[in-house]
């Protein structure tokens, strides 16, 4: 089977963008009780990514390297945003300095141990969406 064109992959990618942006949006709103539009970017950003974590190996990576890469990737992606919309812009999206070990009140460990459960439904979802409109050929 053939490699799929830049169209389809292309139209793919953007589902699974959507899809983490409206997911973690929700997640966010049934948690917190609102959302911030920068979270929708920064959720579909996330689902794309953590999908797409396993294509850099030849050998699928095993699900529990693939959680942790996750909840890295995520942590990191949260606090590379709380520096621009939180602290540089001064948005006040999310602030985590009553927890205990935050950095600079952007990340800290529970979120980060949230992040990798949370990595193993977003596997599931981007690998469901993927399968749906048929894998490329690697």
């Amino acid at each position: 089977m053939g490699r799929n064109s830049f169209a389809e992959e292309f139209i793919k990618a953007f589902v699974i963008f959507l899809a983490g942006g409206f997911i973690y949006g929700i997640i966010e709103i049934i948690y917190r009780g609102h959302t911030h539009p920068s979270m929708f970017v920064l959720g579909g950003l996330c689902l794309l990514w953590i999908g797409g974590f396993d294509s850099f190996f030849v050998k699928t990576p095993p699900l529990w390297a693939q959680l942790i890469a996750g909840g890295i990737f995520i942590t990191a992606a949260e606090f590379a945003c709380g520096m621009i919309f939180n602290i540089a812009l001064g948005l006040r999206v999310w602030d985590y300095s009553k927890i205990p070990l935050n950095i600079m009140g952007q990340i800290c460990p529970p979120y980060f141990f949230a992040w990798v459960i949370l990595s193993l439904p977003a596997v599931m979802t981007e690998n469901a969406i993927r399968s749906a409109f048929g894998r490329s050929a690697d």
